[in-house]
């Protein structure tokens, strides 16, 4: 199941609807799904632009996949962002 713009849009929705809530608990899950919303379109801009590089130097050789799992980068940095908005 992708995430296409109608469910980006949804979770959006449902963030900013739990960002109002009285309870800090549940405004923090609001201000994460807004968090990992914004992560997610930013890494769509970025596929987009390596994309676009790629097919302006065919001949490039592909840059070797990373080495740390995805799961675990994006869980740390989604961590740090979360402790430096706790911190603001």
């Amino acid at each position: 199941m992708r995430l296409d713009a109608e469910k980006l849009d949804t979770l959006r929705r449902w963030g900013h609807g739990l960002e109002t809530d009285e309870r800090d608990e549940i405004r923090s899950a609001g201000r994460a799904i807004l968090l990992l919303i914004e992560e997610i379109e930013r890494l769509h801009i970025d596929l987009w632009h390596a994309r676009a590089g790629d097919e302006a130097v065919p001949d490039a050789e592909p840059e070797p996949p990373p080495t740390e799992d995805l799961h675990t980068s994006l869980a740390t940095s989604l961590r740090a962002r979360l402790a430096r908005r706790r911190t603001t």
